[in-house]
């Protein structure tokens, strides 16, 4: 896959944010193959936000929650892994978080994704 500027802000930006979603969206769809994960077996949503805000990108399991946004607080922590436990839930596990540039290496974000389904699988 190609490389991406995950970083270029989106806030004000209606054409770099459009270039986000649709670049995060992939990576996700790609995400979800490395896993496993069947087409039933996932949800793929996007939510653009305001105009100050880059919006998120979600793949959301029946046991794993991956979140992907420009955080507004410039730390690079852009994506979000917790477990969770279906598709309703929204609050799930443990926070985990993961550089957005990992979003150019699948294969690790897979990775880091396995290890917070052993630790959520923890008595």
């Amino acid at each position: 896959m190609n490389q991406f500027d995950w970083y270029k802000p989106c806030a004000y930006d209606g054409e770099q944010k459009r270039r986000f979603h649709t670049q995060a969206k992939k990576r996700l769809k790609e995400l979800s193959r490395q896993l496993g994960f069947t087409l039933a077996g996932h949800d793929l949503r996007t939510n653009a936000g305001g105009v100050a805000v880059s919006g998120e990108i979600t793949l959301h399991a029946d046991t794993l929650y991956v979140q992907v946004s420009q955080p507004a607080t410039g730390w690079d922590s852009g994506i979000l892994i917790r477990t969770c436990k279906g598709r309703k839930d929204y609050t799930g596990g443990r926070n985990h978080f993961a550089p957005l540039s990992w979003l150019d290496d699948i294969p690790q974000l897979a990775h880091r994704c396995h290890a917070v389904l052993k630790e959520g699988a923890r008595p």
